[in-house]
């Protein structure tokens, strides 16, 4: 980087030291929308788990939208790293990036497999169709479901902007 850039970066830094104010609080249904929408941005999140030792493992994963109940479903083989990682400590996080809007949302929540056909049915892309051998219907094909207990988003083309002293996301707990 030469001086120029440098100078450029650091001037886009908000100052420390409490000259700033905080940013506005905003309301939960704002905060589940603006997670919804950086989500389906996204296309694609990284799913963190942890391994038999404690180490966090991530990997690129193709979610379903946030349902209403903000409810996240993954497809995934059953022979995945991941599926011995939940099966171990349910313990994950998500995190979803959109570089065309400098956008995230990270998921905080605990995770459960899935293998009900009902349930498999309901949620197939047909993308998918290369990877499993039939579909939806075969014993290679099991769901993920996340119950999130903690959003963090940063979506400022959605209003929601990051702490400019601390860089703390909007955080919303989902547990009482």
């Amino acid at each position: 980087w030469g001086l120029v850039a440098v100078v450029a970066v650091l001037a886009s830094v908000a100052p420390l030291g409490g000259q700033t104010s905080p940013p506005p609080a905003l309301d939960r249904a704002a905060i589940i929308a603006a997670a919804r929408t950086v989500a389906g941005q996204a296309r694609y999140a990284s799913l963190i788990t942890l391994d038999r030792t404690g180490q966090p493992q991530a990997r690129i994963v193709d979610s379903f939208i946030p349902e209403d109940d903000l409810t996240i479903w993954i497809a995934t083989n059953p022979l995945s790293r991941k599926v011995a990682d939940i099966a171990a400590d349910p313990r994950v996080t998500l995190l979803y990036f959109d570089a065309t809007t400098e956008s995230y949302l990270t998921v905080i929540g605990a995770a459960q497999l899935v293998r009900d056909p009902a349930e498999k049915a309901r949620r197939w892309k047909a993308e998918w169709a290369g990877f499993y051998n039939d579909e939806n219907r075969g014993d290679d094909y099991l769901l993920i479901r996340i119950e999130p207990s903690r959003l963090e988003v940063v979506a400022p083309t959605l209003g929601m902007t990051n702490d400019p002293a601390t860089w703390r996301p909007v955080v919303l707990d989902l547990l009482p």
